[in-house]
């Protein structure tokens, strides 16, 4: 059997993968693991617990919440809210951990567990491994006065509210208006607040939640009906949220997209400029445009690139202090004010800042220029062969001299299947196309199995 947590939690199919039983037995396993500094100090450990609108979420935080309490965890149960409001909402009450139940932008099938340490961080993956290795060990057995309670977390969408609305530091949004895609999902019940809240004229698609729509057509994953609403109320900009809301993603008035590379380059520049961007320094992943680390360069603002995830982004930003990194995908951390991605608090930024220059977003978001950027994955192969493969890594170098600086060639092997994706960037797009497909043909017969 692999390895139960994935990159971001326990993820599967709900009722298949993410039954009721393992939903209890990892509540039991983390409330051994994660609440032992409650048990050192001879008091009760404290869970906040949290899900977005699918239906089996309901079965599922159910479950959690009853492993919990019969393990001697007092639960506060914040119900649907969006999965960065869970971060805050442990760091600002003090809980030694919590649990959050969603599948992000999966389909509505899909559900998932993923905790939090102490203050609202996420996992690392030696306490990942330690819950897992808690499920075959004896249960927490308690009786009487030392069972948990469960309670309604009455207020966490208020106290949230509150949080969001006090990073702009008084910046309002009057004269703006926003059209904001909800996903059917955790940002429907806040997003459209907030927004409001702060003076922005708000248009709302996506809002709609049944349990069973999440994602479905619409969200950072389907931008189509983002871009026509935009376009058919001349809005300013649109704001599309996942079924979390821990991505966002931008549409400027046009309806151009404006992805997470380029809202990173937004807000390292504004930040810069405000001198509030940490030593100066964006955290990316990898797979981030080129055109984002020049657009940095000529700005004087440096980049530090991890591993593709956002986990990989937040490790750098804890272990050194930055202050600002994430995704192309729209995972945007903004340490100061977060401890995870938070859409809904990306969102407002942007809109911020448009309100800070009077520039529209498409003048924001030309400060950096995106490269043509292809992705073949190759399948059937050997995907630990990549780095050791010789010639393959001659066909790289190659390939890397005719771009002569201005592309890059990045061949990573995918973590859970056999496959090698090849990623090129070059100033022209048939000129990307050519040497993915020619460095893919060379993957393909050098690590065949």
């Amino acid at each position: 059997m692999g390895r139960l947590f994935g990159t971001d939690g326990v993820r599967g199919l709900a009722g298949v993968d993410v039954t009721a039983e393992l939903a209890l037995n990892l509540a039991d396993a983390a409330a051994l693991v994660l609440g032992r500094s409650a048990r050192g100090e001879s008091r009760r450990a404290i869970a906040v617990i949290a899900r977005d609108p699918r239906v089996s979420g309901e079965f599922i935080s159910a479950a959690v919440a009853a492993g919990l309490a019969s393990a001697g965890v007092d639960v506060l149960d914040a119900g649907v809210i969006p999965t960065p409001a869970a971060a805050y909402l442990v760091a600002d009450t003090g809980a030694d951990f919590g649990v959050m139940v969603s599948a992000s932008h999966n389909p509505a099938a899909d559900n998932g567990i993923k905790f939090f340490a102490e203050g609202g961080r996420k996992l690392a993956d030696d306490i990942e491994d330690e819950i897992e290795a808690a499920l075959d060990r004896p249960s927490i057995a308690v009786t009487g006065r030392e069972v948990g309670r469960i309670r309604r977390f009455a207020d966490a969408e208020d106290r949230y509210l509150v949080h969001l609305l006090g990073t702009l530091e008084g910046q309002s949004l009057e004269g703006l208006h926003v059209v904001l895609d909800c996903a059917h999902g955790a940002a429907a019940g806040i997003s459209p607040d907030v927004f409001s809240d702060a003076g922005a004229q708000v248009t709302v698609i996506g809002n709609d939640p049944d349990g069973f729509n999440i994602n479905d057509g619409v969200g950072s994953t389907h931008l189509e009906p983002l871009i026509a609403a935009v376009r058919e109320h001349g809005a300013d900009l649109g704001i599309a949220h996942d079924g979390d809301a821990d991505r966002c993603l931008a549409v400027d008035a046009d309806g151009n997209v404006v992805d997470g590379d380029r809202i990173m380059a937004i807000l390292a520049l504004s930040m810069s400029a405000r001198g509030k961007l940490e030593q100066n320094t964006l955290v990316a992943t990898v797979m981030s445009n080129l055109g984002l680390k020049l657009a940095m360069a000529d700005n004087g603002i440096d980049v530090v690139e991890t591993g593709v995830g956002d986990r990989y982004v937040l490790e750098a930003i804890n272990a050194h202090g930055y202050s600002l990194g994430g995704e192309q995908s729209g995972h945007v951390i903004m340490s100061e004010h977060a401890t995870t991605g938070d859409g809904i608090l990306t969102g407002l930024h942007i809109a911020a800042e448009l309100k800070r220059t009077g520039k529209t977003l498409a003048e924001l978001a030309s400060c950096m220029t995106v490269y043509p950027q292809v992705l073949v994955n190759v399948r059937g192969v050997d995907r630990a062969g990549v780095a050791g493969d010789s010639v393959l890594q001659q066909a790289v170098h190659q390939a890397e001299l005719v771009l002569g600086g201005q592309g890059r060639v990045l061949l990573r092997p995918s973590g859970t299947e056999p496959v090698v994706r090849v990623m090129v960037e070059a100033a022209h797009e048939d000129q990307a196309q050519k040497l993915a497909d020619d460095l893919a043909a060379i993957v393909k017969e050098r690590l065949a199995v």
